[in-house]
């Protein structure tokens, strides 16, 4: 009797948890240029990467199953540089859905090459929200943040500051790192500075574009196109003073990284005034991308 009990205890809490976690994410370790007889190490790095992603909790919010965030983390490892440090790159990616259409809109695509970490086969990769927790962790943890925060942004205004905020003191608890990426003196597009501008009064612009672009444009495209065009190009429209203050920014091509192929697909049936004004601005703001908005032209 009393193991049946505690049988039920534990799928309870199990269920509980199951039911609480906010993230649906696809984990990926590909270290096939390193590798050689460790595959097993590897393969455990990535299940134990798995646990920490989706297995802990990240917010005080329940989410359902359905309404988890579908991200992923593709960790490239391509150089072994001692017995347990690696180096490679790690790339982030994340949408969120469209209302009243099984579409899914991408609010994230980044890729980080500032990645060297250590790993132990059987180490336990256990976040702390006070502290640094070593360079794999805490790398991971951060960009979990970042998803957060977008997410949340895409759904209210500035709703992910709190979650900006988190993936900040990551930033501030990780300067003690001998790793590069968490500085601002190492480069202009590394993670210090996509948070950094992120929560910066200049850059605000972008994070109500993140809104404005999901809730007033793509959750009503189904039931008014033409209502929901117009919002995604007031939208962009509103991203020309960002541009203006820090020409290509890191924020900047961070959103078009994941947005570009999504707008251009959007106004290829838009009328040709349409598709000049946007062009134009899109090629202005995003110059990166500009042979892709050329297109939109032809």
């Amino acid at each position: 009797m009393v193991n049946r009990i505690l049988l039920l205890i534990t799928l309870v809490n199990f269920m509980f948890h199951l039911h609480a976690q906010e993230l649906n994410c696809i984990v990926n370790v590909d270290a096939r240029q390193v590798e050689g007889s460790e595959r097993l190490m590897f393969e455990e790095m990535q299940k134990t990467l798995f646990r920490l992603v989706n297995g802990q909790r990240w917010t005080k919010d329940e989410f359902k199953t359905n309404e988890r965030i579908d991200c992923s983390i593709l960790i490239n490892l391509t150089e072994r540089l001692s017995a347990n440090e690696y180096r490679g790159n790690i790339q982030v990616q994340a949408s969120r859905p469209v209302y009243n259409t099984s579409y899914k809109s991408p609010i994230m695509n980044v890729r980080d090459e500032d990645f060297v970490i250590r790993y132990n086969q059987f180490e336990p990769l256990q976040f702390n929200e006070g502290s640094y927790s070593g360079e794999l962790t805490t790398i991971v943890a951060f960009y979990i943040y970042m998803i957060l925060g977008y997410d949340y942004d895409s759904f209210a205004q500035e709703g992910g500051t709190s979650y900006f905020q988190e993936a900040q003191r990551i930033v501030t608890n990780a300067q003690s790192s001998s790793q590069k990426g968490w500085r601002s003196f190492e480069s202009r597009r590394n993670r210090y500075w996509l948070i950094e501008n992120t929560l910066n009064a200049r850059f605000k612009p972008l994070r109500k574009a993140y809104y404005a672009y999901h809730r007033n444009g793509f959750d009503v495209l189904e039931s008014d196109p033409t209502k929901a065009r117009n919002s995604i190009t007031e939208s962009l429209e509103d991203l020309l003073p960002v541009h203006n203050v820090e020409p290509s920014s890191y924020n900047m091509q961070v959103f078009f990284n994941a947005k570009s192929q999504e707008v251009v697909k959007l106004y290829e049936n838009a009328t040709p005034s349409e598709i000049e004004k946007i062009s134009e601005l899109l090629i202005r703001i995003d110059p990166g991308n500009a042979n892709r908005y050329e297109k939109l032209r032809k």
